[in-house]
């Protein structure tokens, strides 16, 4: 259609009215514009602020910790220097078990975060005294000669200014003093320092000891330790506020957990803490690295689709740190939720203001061209089924809308001699209709119909609606599994998977469409003139394929050429000598594997080739297979390998139980069959287990 160019401007010219629209638009436009810049620097700057107010929280919060971390520390370092002197000065003998019990008892009640006083001599005996939870405290001693593997344990009640005896008991231990670290260390260092303890008189929980040795006279009387249990932490980090739903972890080096929030725990209740949120505190550590051991470090992150503010600080205990963990919806919740609703506001008030300015435009001019645009994309997408013609009031528009609907009415005429879908993705990926192409990994599918060219000759032209019937069936299982249809030759359809549009799993996709074929042409009806069913041949193969449009300038044809293309041609043949259906080559079957059910029938030499191909017969698909109902499979594939071992008596063994699992089994026949010519005439070491196929 030739189109005037006078007559176009002349229109435009008619059309001023779309010109005042526009300026409109763009002071609409420039209102939003300038309502989101605003909206955007606020809530950067509301964003800024809730971050500092988190940040002021943490500071609180580390603050706080440090300090007690740092309390802990020197409570445990004081204790053990009060009682070392009480020992250097003699003004306490080791052995004094009265004064000894009064001076440990006395440390405990004093300092509310030491957990144990402990004492090891030399010769193995120990004494310890030992809080249980804030009202009970209990001395317990092991000796080595007085009431040997047993330990006393005497219980006090911890009453206002003083404490009062409960009662005494003993029972069986296997504790060894002399096999913690602490007290091995300790005989043989010159001063105190820290260790990680787990093991204790009353069982395994995790602490820290200050534990040095205590020598009077310059004599070894044994070592001293001041332990703490991390359940003290625990307690603390309870009463810390991170928020409302935020958390504080205190974690070692290398990530494992020291202390979480428990505001129950203590010596006699372990810390079960929330540690939902620990991961974060383990991930920050990992991503920080040496430098977040060192120095305060911040990041955000996310988990489960949240974010969240982690912290890291070191605490004054060696490899300690401080994780901080604070939902980010905490404080920046509100912040977009005010942001929301000034949005929305800013968002009714324009559209109030243009409602009134832009409902004329819509109908007159609008709405026609967006309709006009709309049949254009039809055409452009290759879908001219859909496209119709609009009435508009503007001549321009109704003349352009017309000419697009005859335009679509020529091109639907040429739809059935091309592959319309093939057109569409072409279009879409924006593949010029010029030679060229490029080589990529695809599967490639060849069906034709067994003894189609003895059925053609004795139907003749009654042919043609039969293999109508058989294209349409194929065809619409082919598109609807993603395949792309080459071409129609004869009987025979050639469709590939994997081009014009990407397909990660082109070969399954190809295999569940050959299955699906087989099913269809079994279920049509569809028969011979001899009124057998219709037998269909299927060949698969994947492979590096040469895919684009091949030909001239004046014709040209979207299609695949390779040597793996060729394969796949002279599998569908082979299907006839081996009497299957469907056979795949070793590339789809790798490619597919854990989606489809094979066998491996054979290693054949296609016609033109010498060298061997693993050939495997597509059996069906692994979510539609019933695990009983395969089980010959192995047994042929077992008997296979013996085959190709020259193993031909084996060999023989499975294809018959083969054979007699499923009665009618042609590859296990022809197997069978050759297993036993070659058991009587044994071959000479020139033989190959590669069957050569004399035709195409």
């Amino acid at each position: 259609m030739n189109v005037d160019p006078g007559r176009q401007l002349r229109a435009i010219a008619r059309m001023t009215v779309s010109i005042r629209l526009a300026v409109s638009a763009l002071v609409l436009a420039a209102i939003l514009l300038t309502a989101a810049l605003s909206s955007l620097l606020w809530w950067r700057t509301a964003e800024a602020t809730s971050r500092q107010l988190a940040s002021t929280i943490n500071e609180q919060i580390v603050a706080a910790v440090r300090k007690e971390v740092s309390a802990i520390v020197d409570d445990a370092r004081a204790a053990h220097t009060a009682i070392r002197t009480l020992f250097l000065q003699n003004v306490l003998d080791t052995r004094e078990a009265d004064k000894r019990e009064f001076v440990f008892l006395s440390q405990l009640q004093s300092q509310a975060t030491i957990s144990w006083v402990a004492f090891g001599w030399p010769d193995g005996s120990f004494f310890a005294a030992h809080k249980l939870g804030d009202r009970r405290l209990e001395m317990m001693e092991i000796s080595l000669t007085d009431h040997p593997g047993e330990r006393r344990v005497d219980e006090y009640d911890v009453v206002p200014g003083d404490i009062e005896f409960a009662n005494r008991r003993f029972e069986p231990t296997d504790f060894r003093v002399a096999d913690q670290a602490w007290f091995k260390a300790g005989l043989g260092a010159d001063d105190p320092q820290w260790f990680r303890v787990m093991n204790h008189a009353t069982g395994e929980r995790p602490s820290i000891a200050f534990a040095g040795p205590i020598d009077v006279y310059q004599e070894r009387q044994g070592v001293l330790a001041v332990i703490i249990e991390y359940t003290r932490l625990a307690r603390f980090l309870s009463q810390l506020e991170v928020g409302r739903t935020g958390t504080a972890f205190i974690v070692d080096g290398s990530g494992e957990l020291v202390a979480a929030p428990d505001k129950d725990a203590d010596e006699l209740h372990p810390a079960r803490g929330d540690t939902a949120l620990l991961p974060l505190a383990r991930a920050a550590l990992d991503q920080a690295g040496e430098a977040g051991r060192k120095e305060a470090w911040r990041s955000r992150l996310t988990s489960g689709g949240a974010a969240y503010e982690v912290a890291l600080t070191p605490l004054p205990f060696p490899g300690w740190s401080l994780a901080t963990v604070i939902p980010e919806a905490e404080f920046l919740g509100p912040v977009e939720t005010t942001l929301h609703r000034l949005i929305l506001g800013l968002a009714v008030g324009a559209v109030l203001a243009a409602l009134a300015s832009a409902m004329l435009a819509r109908s007159v001019i609008a709405a026609p061209l967006s309709r006009v645009v709309g049949e254009l994309r039809h055409v452009e997408a290759f879908a001219l089924e859909q496209v119709r013609r609009h009435p508009s009031r503007l001549k321009e528009i109704a003349s352009l809308s017309g000419a697009i609907a005859e335009m679509a009415a020529g091109l639907s005429a040429f739809r059935k001699f091309i592959p319309a879908d093939l057109v569409r993705g072409l279009l879409r990926q924006g593949v010029e209709a010029k030679p060229g192409g490029s080589v990529q990994e695809l599967s490639v599918m060849f069906i034709d119909i067994a003894g189609f060219t003895g059925l053609s000759e004795r139907l003749g032209d009654r042919v043609v609606p039969l293999l109508s019937r058989y294209l349409d069936l194929t065809s619409e299982i082919i598109v609807a599994n993603g395949g792309t249809i080459d071409k129609f030759i004869g009987d025979a359809v050639m469709a590939f998977w994997g081009a014009p549009q990407p397909q990660a799993d082109h070969a399954a996709r190809c295999c569940r469409a050959a299955l699906a074929c087989r099913k269809a042409i079994d279920e049509s009806g569809l028969v011979d003139d001899l009124g057998q069913p219709l037998q269909i041949r299927i060949g698969i193969n994947s492979g590096r394929m040469l895919v684009g449009n091949i030909g001239s300038e004046l014709r040209l044809n979207y299609t695949v050429i390779g040597d793996a293309v060729n394969v796949a041609s002279r599998l569908e043949g082979a299907n006839k000598s081996y009497g299957t259906q469907i056979l795949v080559g070793a590339a789809t079957e790798r490619l597919a594997r854990g989606t489809v059910v094979t066998r491996e029938v054979d290693s054949i030499a296609v016609y033109g080739r010498e060298e061997g191909l693993s050939v495997h017969e597509l059996i069906g698909m692994v979510n539609e297979m019933a695990v009983g109902s395969i089980g010959w499979i192995a047994d042929y594939e077992r008997g296979l390998t013996a085959y190709r071992a020259r193993r031909f008596s084996d060999a023989l063994a499975d294809f018959e139980s083969v054979l007699k699992q499923r009665g009618d089994d042609r590859p296990a026949e022809l197997m069978r069959d050759r297993c036993r010519r070659l058991a009587a005439a044994a071959p000479d070491v020139s033989w190959r287990p590669v069957a050569a196929l004399a035709s195409k």
